[in-house]
């Protein structure tokens, strides 16, 4: 199922017209997944980092706008890192 998820990660483009960290991304629903630029894959949840986090990272997702600067800033828990 995790593998099929990843294929289906939608493009993330950064509202602000500026270059993102994160190139996409998968809500689910109690979980998201962050692809980011160098390929970095991880799977943020409510049980690694809480619902408060994973709710605002889809938030800024949906936006499309801040994403990478709140991962960045805040660096919740990851449940899994997937290696490229």
């Amino acid at each position: 199922m995790l593998c099929y998820t990843i294929m289906r990660l939608l493009p993330y483009k950064s509202a602000s017209g500026k270059q993102s960290g994160v190139k996409s991304f998968y809500p689910g629903s109690d979980y998201i997944i962050v692809r980011f630029q160098n390929g970095e894959t991880y799977k943020y949840s409510y049980l690694s980092c809480g619902p408060g986090h994973v709710e605002k990272m889809k938030i800024l997702a949906a936006w499309q706008q801040g994403l990478s600067t709140y991962i960045s800033q805040h660096k919740p828990a990851y449940e899994t890192h997937y290696q490229s």
